[in-house]
């Protein structure tokens, strides 16, 4: 899920998720090299997010209601350090 290349925030996005949501796949994709120069580059490098979060706890959740419990997991860090987060919330045996 991390690798010694991923920078804090990530590796902290990756940490606080696994932890809330124990998922059976996780994958957090570091987009900042794509936005640049854009609003909300910070110049970390690790501003923009996009994950793909597969967990039993959303199992019976609309997109709605599974993404504010991402959003309740990484709340401190969507405040303070990271601008954008696209995710992808699915349940054990949906379709990637």
């Amino acid at each position: 899920m991390t690798t010694p290349s991923t920078g804090p925030v990530q590796q902290a996005i990756t940490a606080r998720l696994a932890s809330a949501l124990e998922p059976t796949h996780l994958e957090v994709i570091n987009e900042s090299a794509h936005h640049r120069g854009h609003a909300g580059d910070d110049g970390s490098g690790e501003s923009h997010f996009r994950v793909v979060v597969e967990s039993a706890a959303f199992t019976g959740l609309n997109r709605v209601a599974r993404q504010r419990l991402v959003n309740q997991a990484l709340a401190e860090l969507l405040r303070d350090h990271v601008h954008a987060l696209a995710m992808k919330t699915l349940a054990p045996g949906e379709p990637r």
